[in-house]
């Protein structure tokens, strides 16, 4: 696991190349609010959205997560603690006025962007 990529992953780049060049400028791998460990992958502040990329494999992906052959246990139990976070960082968020977007890494990255050019838009 220390061989996965914590941030810049293709998914991640291909992401913020379409929020740059829809004109929104944000904060790479940043903590929302400083109490939580959990880093956004981007943060706008002042509009308060944090939008996290998530891998299939590492956090379920209803579409394309497949059981692993080997150590099946130890990596369904890992998956479902990931989830479980995600779930209580979008709450500890939500409770503190922020807007959490989640994008899966198969999803088209100009989706995600005007996804996330529409939310920022709105809150400013």
């Amino acid at each position: 696991m220390q061989a996965n990529k914590g941030r810049d992953t293709k998914p991640e780049l291909a992401l913020r190349r379409a929020v740059h060049a829809l004109g929104l400028r944000y904060r790479v791998s940043t903590r929302p609010l400083p109490a939580i460990r959990r880093t956004a992958d981007l943060t706008f502040s002042r509009a308060k959205v944090a939008v996290f990329l998530d891998g299939c494999f590492w956090h379920g992906c209803p579409e394309h997560h497949t059981q692993s052959a080997t150590n099946a246990e130890f990596w369904a139990e890992k998956v479902r603690r990931n989830r479980e976070r995600d779930r209580e960082i979008d709450r500890l968020l939500a409770e503190a006025g922020w807007s959490v977007i989640r994008i899966w890494e198969h999803e088209d990255p100009q989706v995600g962007a005007a996804l996330v050019a529409q939310e920022v838009r709105s809150r400013r």
